[in-house]
């Protein structure tokens, strides 16, 4: 059951369906855990739960078992049972009681789903609990490594959902079932990321200086990648703006979560096949960091199926709208580079960008 509104519960369903981890932060008793089984049981995968406050580290790092002169870490049952399943939710719960060195375990079976010497399949989901220290048992904060692997979500109780869902039944989450080729949309939304950080450089990685807001969402590398996978598949299925708010600022957190946002909204990009279809028919922004997203918004589409025509097609825009300033296209030249099809030479309208892209050490 869950008495969650929809936007959440979206996000939730997007981050699982993407396979990003997740964490859900909330009072005791507001649903969490039945939320994530009845989510489990609707796509009728296993389901585990790890109360993490229990745990020893051994308990994700393995135990040390002695065989003939090496020495191994074994798996415990849990991991083994979603390793022979090959698909699953993890669920940590409790987590922000876990202490320090069990939080530290964690490390490793969230990033890489490495349990003791057992990786496990990447269509493992992880989803995770915490109370806010103030209402946990014996909480701790969530160290700042550990806050930095989660998409993080507020789950808030809303009385409206919780009245109506006692009589008429709580909604379980729907998780959306992402097309083959839902991670195609990835290299737009990559550009986008890209586009926003070359302007906001001081947002790529930027801890925050105090120990609390350190184990929320805060932004770095890894972070803005999970943004762009968890917009990508927004994007897949249509999701709502509510949804795709909620997983952008519980990736990198509110400040840089909102300012990206805002950016996005005043973008107006030109949609990057039209351009490709017909270079001349499409109005190219005059801002460098517009223009920067929607060249690399191009050069990713290209890169996404990069046929001979839509190779050529893709230069053929970037000399048209960055011809006049080569430095605004040159990340995009060199995404055409790399992506060039076998036995296709370089077209005319790759010499302009040749003298910048070796000038910024992105050509050999």
């Amino acid at each position: 059951m869950s008495n969650q509104d929809d936007s959440i519960l979206e996000a939730l369903s997007l981050a699982v369906a993407a396979r990003i981890p997740v964490l859900l932060w909330g009072p005791p008793g507001t649903g969490k855990s039945s939320a994530v089984a009845a989510m489990s049981e609707a796509l009728d995968i296993p389901h585990e739960v790890v109360i993490a406050s229990i745990r020893e580290p051994s308990d994700f790092g393995g135990l040390p078992v002695v065989d003939g002169d090496d020495v191994k870490f074994a798996p415990p049952r849990w991991a083994r049972r979603l390793a022979e399943a090959g698909t699953g939710v993890l669920f940590l719960d409790e987590i922000s009681t876990a202490p320090p060195a069990v939080q530290a375990a964690l490390l490793r079976v969230v990033l890489e789903r490495v349990v003791g010497d057992l990786v496990l399949p990447q269509n493992i989901a992880i989803v995770a609990a915490a109370n806010p220290p103030d209402q946990a048992a014996d909480g701790w904060d969530l160290s700042a490594p550990l806050a930095n692997r989660f998409c993080h979500l507020d789950w808030q109780v809303d009385p409206t959902v919780v009245a109506t869902g006692l009589v008429a039944g709580f909604k379980t989450p729907d998780v959306p079932q992402l097309s083959k080729g839902w991670q195609d949309q990835l290299p737009v939304t990559a550009a986008l990321v890209g586009g926003f950080l070359a302007v906001r450089r001081s947002l790529v990685i930027a801890p925050p200086d105090e120990r609390a807001l350190a184990g929320r969402a805060w932004p770095s590398p890894r972070t803005w990648e999970m943004v762009a996978r968890l917009l990508a598949a927004a994007r897949a299925v249509d999701a709502s703006m509510e949804a795709r708010r909620n997983l952008v600022i519980g990736s990198v957190g509110d400040g840089a979560g909102l300012e990206f946002l805002t950016w996005l909204e005043e973008l107006d990009l030109p949609d990057p096949e039209s351009a490709l279809k017909d270079p001349e028919s499409v109005d190219f922004p005059d801002r460098g960091d517009r223009l920067y997203a929607a060249l690399s918004a191009v050069a990713g589409a290209v890169a996404a199926n990069p046929t001979p025509e839509r190779w050529l097609a893709g230069w053929r825009v970037l000399e048209r709208a960055a011809g006049h300033a080569p430095d605004v296209g040159a990340m995009a030249a060199r995404v055409l580079a790399q992506v060039r099809p076998s036995g296709m030479s370089a077209p005319r309208e790759a010499a302009i960008f040749v003298p910048v892209l070796k000038a910024a050490g992105l050509l050999e």
